[in-house]
Order: structure tokens, then sequence, then C-alpha cells
């Protein structure tokens, strides 16, 4: 599963390689010149050059006007998609998932959930985590915190960058031959179009993946999270796995994670580490002595007991002071009564 990123300005970016794709814009329109040899075949050559115009100016897209490109896109994301609200169990249960994680590496994080029977997720380079219902249906809340700490670990990594500007070439392309403007400003339908596919098909290398996982596996510990989040996660993609292949589907793996490495290996990764740090004994159990769930129980625990045993010495101390003033009170009219006979007697 893809997460959007910004596409930064690469300052060793040199004239080869504008020379380059120069060079196989030149290519692509003699290609398609050549193959021209019917009217219905014939190309606009001044809208494919405008294409190529747009591809060079893609290139060259800097830091800020990426930024931008990524906030559009989000924004018709959230737009095209119903966003559920507060009041949503889905957004409730997810709040209180993510609670604590703000930021990723300095960038903050906002959450938010698309009413959807896709089992899919994503993050982008703005910090935006869209979860899709399906997928909190079809995964325990530890298995969905896994998920996040995925595509969080593309996000600090970048990972997505190319898919990202290969999409925007794409779409330059495209809109040069089928004569839409050449300006690289706003995103053209297609170019939206284009990036959504990207997200949803894009693969990435056995290295980025393990890179992911780990990330992952850290940012959810600091965060006060258990880490085997990540491992339970890959369990459970690998039961949809199979379950899909028995019924003769398109296994929703394919669309959310890359197939690179497998997942047994990545569950095999996980299980390894996660030993390792005494989340899980030899069994694969989760030791609940290092389950930050767990300890921040007892913890509750231990606070709602030390209080209670304060306000309940509290209230012994406050009647044990009764007592006495009413002692106090007694032997004060006690005396007062004793005297006032012997004055009587007198």
């Amino acid at each position: 599963m893809a997460a959007i990123l910004f596409i930064e300005r690469n300052s060793s970016t040199n004239l080869k390689q504008k020379e380059k794709m120069k060079k196989t814009i030149l290519a692509v329109a003699a290609m398609m010149m050549m193959g021209a040899a019917t009217a219905d075949a014939q190309i606009d050559l001044g809208r494919l050059i405008q294409g190529g115009a747009k591809v060079v100016q893609a290139i060259k897209v800097s830091d800020a006007d990426m930024a931008a490109y990524v906030k559009e896109y989000i924004e018709k994301s959230d737009k095209e998609n119903k966003v559920l609200g507060e009041d949503s169990p889905y957004v409730q249960r997810l709040n209180k998932l993510t609670k604590g994680m703000t930021d990723v590496d300095g960038m903050p994080l906002n959450f938010k959930v698309y009413e959807s029977s896709e089992v899919n997720a994503f993050a982008s380079a703005d910090g935006s985590v869209r979860v899709y219902s399906g997928l909190m249906d079809a995964m325990t809340d530890n298995e969905v915190l896994g998920v996040i700490g995925h595509e969080i670990g593309h996000v600090a990594h970048k990972d997505v960058k190319k898919a990202f500007k290969q999409a925007l070439l794409n779409g330059a392309l495209r809109d040069g031959i089928a004569g839409a403007s050449s300006k690289l400003g706003a995103l053209t339908d297609s170019q939206y179009g284009d990036i959504a596919q990207a997200l949803a098909q894009s693969r990435f290398s056995q290295k980025q993946e393990t890179q992911a996982d780990e990330y992952g596996y850290e940012f959810l510990e600091s965060h006060g999270k258990n880490p085997v989040a990540m491992l339970q996660a890959f369990q459970q993609l690998q039961v949809q796995e199979q379950k899909a292949g028995q019924n003769g589907q398109t296994s929703f793996i394919n669309q959310l994670f890359s197939s690179h490495p497998d997942l047994n290996k990545r569950i095999n990764n996980m299980a390894k580490k996660a030993r390792k740090d005494g989340y899980i004994d030899a069994n694969g159990n989760i030791v609940k002595e290092k389950d930050p769930e767990y300890i921040a129980e007892q913890k509750a625990a231990a606070e709602a007991a030390a209080k209670k045993a304060v306000s309940k010495k509290t209230t012994t101390k406050k009647s044990t002071a009764k007592k006495t003033t009413t002692k106090k009170k007694t032997t004060t009219k006690k005396k007062t009564t004793t005297k006032k006979t012997s004055t009587k007697k007198k």
C-alpha cells in the first residue's frame, strides 16, 4: 500500500538527466508519428510537444509545489470519499487506538476513517492517515495498529516519492497527447486518477518493505503501543490471503502490501524481534508484563488504589477528630453539670 510523499528537489539533477528525458519524449513522438499511417491515427505534434514541456517542468517541481499537490490530492480524496464524523464508532475506536501518536519525525499526524467495504489504508506526506472502515471490520485493534505503523514507516522513509512523481509524469504525457492543458498547476482528473491508481498498485522493494516494518515496530513501541501489533497484522493478512485464495477471490494483500518479501518472512522477522525484546515468549505468547497496555492498566489500578487509600485515611482521620471533639464536649458538659450540682448543694 502506498503512502504519498513529497518529491524532494534533487540538487544532483543535472543536464544529462534533463537531456535524457527530452530524448525520451522525442523518441515517443517519433514512434507515434511513424505509427500514424492512417488519418484516424494522426497525432497532434503540438500537443505532444506541450506534454513534453510539461514533463520537463514536472522534473523541476519544488518541495513547496509538491506540498501543494499532496494537500490538493488529500482534499480531493476526502471530498470524494465519505469521511465519518466524530460520533462514529469507527472514529472513536481509531482515536482511542492512535492516542498519543501525534507526529512522525516532527510531522503532525491526522487520522480519518473512510466509510468503505474496501480493506485498505494509506498515509501521506502531509501527515494524513486514512483508514477504511472495511479494514477495521476485518482486523482487531492491534492488527489495525500494525497496518498504521507500517504505513507510517513508508512515510518516514519516503518510499513513494518515485511513484507519486511517476504518476505526475504519466499524467503530463497523457495530457499532452490528449490535448489537455500543459500547465502543471492544479491536478487534472487524469493525474488524480494516476496517483490514486499508483497508491493502490505500488510495489516496494524488499529493502523498503523491511525498513517500513522495522520503523513501524519502533514507532509503535516509542509511542507506548505494543509493537507485537506488527506481527499480529501480518498474521491476520496471511489468514485473509489464504481465505481469499480458497474462495477464488483476488487477495486484498496485493492491494495492501507489496509481495516482497513474502508474509512468512516478514512474520518471522517481526516474531524474532519481538521475542528478542521480550514482548513474546518462546511459544509466541504475549508477555503481559512487557505489554504497554497491561502496564498502563496496572499503573492505573495502583494509582486508583493509592487514591482510595488516601481518601480512606482522610475520612478515618476526620472521623477520629469528630469523635474527639464530641468526647471533649461531653466531658465539658459533664463537668459543668457537676459544678452546678455542687453549687446547688451549698
